[in-house]
C-alpha cells in the first residue's frame, strides 16, 4: 500500500531526525523542531475544538512569523484548507476573499485584525489560544493526496482575484523541487524575505522544513535588518522579487557590504534585468532565476546553470541568468512555447509564443470558478498568458505578458526587452514600458522611470540611450519619471500606467 504524499510528513520526519535543532527564529523567540511540532499539533487540536471540520477554510492574516509558518502544517493537519491572506490588502478586499472562500475562522496578527469584517471568527490572541490545544493532537483526519491543501488568491493587475487550489501532492512535490533546485539541507538557514502569503511562500515553508533547515522570520523587508540577520544567523538562502533583490543590493553597495560566506538568492515574480543580476554578484551572492505563477505553486522553471558558463564574462553570465530556463526536475519536460494552434514555436530565440505547462505542480483549478478553469486548461495544458521564445538549447526566455506587448505599426515590441536596456542606464533604478496611443503607429512604447537616489536623467537622454542599443522602432517615444505603482505582491501595475495615457 502506497503512502500519501503530503507536506505533513516533512514536519513529522524533521521533528524526529532534527528534534533538538533550531527550526524557527522569530524575533527573540527560538523553537526547536520538537517544539515546532508540538505547537503545530496544538494548533490543529485547537482548530478542531472550535468546530473546524475537514474541508473547512481557515484563513491567516499575519506577517512572516511563527504563527504563519505553523499554519502551513496545523491547518492541513486538522483537515482544513489554508487561505493565506495578503497583509497589504484593504478591508473591502479582505472581506471579498473571506466571503468567496467562506472562511470558518481567521488567525490574525493583533495589528492586522482590525481590518477584518466583524462577521468572521477572528483569533488574535494566538499564543493564548494555542495553549488550549492538545499535544499530541488526537483524532486528526487522514489527508487525501489529491485533496486540496490551500487556496491562494491571485493578486493580478486587473479584475477580481481568483482562488487557486493546491493539493497535498502538488505542495509535497513542489517543495521537494525547491530542495533539489536550491540545495537546501539541514545546515541551511532561510531568511523569510518573501511573504508567506505569496503562493504559500513558493512552497518554502514546506521545503525548508523538509530539509531540517532553519526558518528566520522577518516581518517586513528592511535592508538593514536583512543584513543584520544574514550575518547574525548565518543565512544561506533567501527569496524575493527583483525589487527585493535590488533593494538589498542598493543598500549593500552604498554601505560597502559584501557577503563572503556564500548567499543564495532565488528571484522570480518578474524577469530580473541583467543589471540587477550583476549587482547581486558584486554583493557576493549567487542568484538563481526561477519563473512561475500562482497557478504553478510558485516557481515552475529554473535557469539551470552549466559549470562551463562560469568562465564567461560577467555581462554574458547575466544575460544567461536572465532567461527563465527549463522546468524544475519534479516537473519533467511538460513545458512548451506554442502558437495559437498549440504548435511548438521554432527554437530560434526569436519567435514568440505562449508558455504552457502541465503536471503535478500545476493547480487543481480555480475555486468556485469552473469557467475560468476550463479556459485556463484549454487543449489540456495550463495557459500562462506569458509570451516567450524558445532558445536552441531548450531554455525559454519570457518576453512579455500577452496584454503587455506593444504593437506599433504592426510590429510586436517586447516591453521587457526595452525595460532591460533602460535598466542598464546608471541613473535608472526601475523601468516599466507600456503601450501609449499614437495617431500614426496605433501605439508606441512609453517608459515610466524611477531614478536611483541622487541621480538625474532626462527623457531625451534615456531615449538616445535606447536608440544606441535597440532598433529605433522599439525605443520609447515618451518618458515619464516617478515612483512606479505596484500590486501588493510587488508587480508593477501596468494597467494603471496604461490608463494614464
Amino acid at each position: 500500500m502506497k503512502s500519501v504524499l503530503t507536506p505533513l510528513d516533512f514536519l513529522a520526519r524533521s521533528a524526529w531526525v532534527y528534534r533538538d535543532r533550531v527550526a524557527v527564529v522569530d524575533g527573540e523567540r527560538r523553537f526547536t523542531y520538537a517544539e515546532l511540532n508540538e505547537r503545530v499539533h496544538r494548533q490543529a487540536s485547537a482548530l478542531r475544538a472550535i468546530g473546524v471540520q475537514p474541508g473547512d477554510r481557515v484563513a491567516v492574516l499575519a506577517p512572516n512569523s511563527a504563527a504563519a509558518l505553523e499554519a502551513h502544517f496545523g491547518v492541513p493537519m486538522a483537515g482544513a484548507v489554508l487561505v493565506m491572506l495578503n497583509t497589504r490588502l484593504q478591508a473591502a478586499e479582505l472581506a471579498w476573499i473571506l466571503n468567496h472562500c467562506e472562511a470558518r475562522v481567521v488567525i490574525a496578527d493583533p495589528q492586522l485584525a482590525p481590518a477584518l469584517p466583524q462577521a468572521v471568527h477572528v483569533i488574535s490572541d494566538y499564543e493564548g489560544w494555542l495553549a488550549t490545544g492538545e499535544f499530541p493532537a488526537r483524532g486528526m483526519p487522514e489527508p487525501e493526496e489529491d485533496g486540496f491543501i490551500a487556496i491562494n488568491y491571485t493578486s493580478g493587475t486587473t479584475g477580481v482575484p481568483k482562488g487557486v487550489m493546491y493539493t497535498h501532492r502538488g505542495a509535497y512535490l513542489n517543495a521537494l523541487g525547491e530542495v533539489v533546485e536550491h540545495g537546501l539541507n539541514s545546515s541551511s538557514v532561510y531568511l523569510w524575505t518573501l511573504p508567506m502569503f505569496h503562493c504559500n511562500g513558493w512552497c518554502f515553508p514546506w521545503a525548508v522544513t523538509a530539509a531540517g533547515a532553519r526558518h528566520v522570520c522577518l516581518r517586513q523587508v528592511d535592508p538593514q535588518r536583512m543584513v543584520e540577520l544574514i550575518r547574525a544567523e548565518g543565512v544561506t538562502h533567501l527569496c524575493g522579487a527583483p525589487v527585493v533583490v535590488s533593494t538589498l543590493t542598493q543598500y549593500c553597495a552604498a554601505q560597502g557590504i559584501r557577503f563572503e560566506s556564500g548567499l543564495k538568492i532565488v528571484t522570480a515574480g518578474a524577469p530580473p534585468p541583467p543589471a540587477v543580476i550583476r549587482a547581486a554578484e558584486e554583493m557576493g551572492a549567487s542568484l538563481a532565476h526561477a519563473y512561475g505563477l500562482t497557478e504553478t505553486y510558485g516557481p515552475h522553471t529554473i535557469c539551470a546553470w552549466h559549470p562551463e558558463w562560469d568562465a564567461l564574462p560577467a555581462a554574458e553570465r547575466a544575460q544567461l541568468r536572465a532567461r527563465q530556463g527549463v522546468a524544475y526536475t519534479v516537473a519533467g519536460t511538460d513545458l512548451r512555447v506554442v502558437d495559437g494552434e498549440m504548435r511548438d514555436v521554432p527554437a530560434d530565440g526569436q519567435t514568440m509564443g505562449e508558455v504552457v505547462m502541465r503536471g503535478n505542480n500545476v493547480m487543481l483549478g480555480y475555486y468556485k470558478n469552473p469557467q475560468a478553469t476550463e479556459e485556463a486548461f484549454r487543449g489540456g495544458w495550463f495557459h500562462s498568458g506569458d509570451l516567450a521564445v524558445m532558445h536552441a538549447d531548450g531554455y525559454i526566455e519570457v518576453r512579455d505578458r500577452k496584454k503587455d506587448i506593444v504593437i506599433s505599426g504592426g510590429e510586436n515590441i517586447s516591453s521587457i526587452e526595452v525595460e532591460k536596456v533602460l535598466a542598464e542606464h546608471p541613473a535608472v533604478l526601475e523601468a516599466a514600458v507600456v503601450a501609449a496611443p499614437d495617431e500614426k503607429w496605433g501605439e508606441v512604447p512609453k517608459a515610466y522611470i524611477g531614478l536611483k537616489p541622487g541621480q538625474t536623467a532626462t527623457a531625451e537622454e534615456l531615449i538616445e540611450f535606447c536608440r544606441a542599443r535597440l532598433a529605433h522602432f522599439k525605443c520609447p517615444k515618451q518618458v515619464e519619471f516617478g515612483v512606479l505603482p505596484r500590486t501588493v505582491t510587488g508587480k508593477v501595475r501596468k494597467n494603471e500606467l496604461r490608463g494614464r495615457g
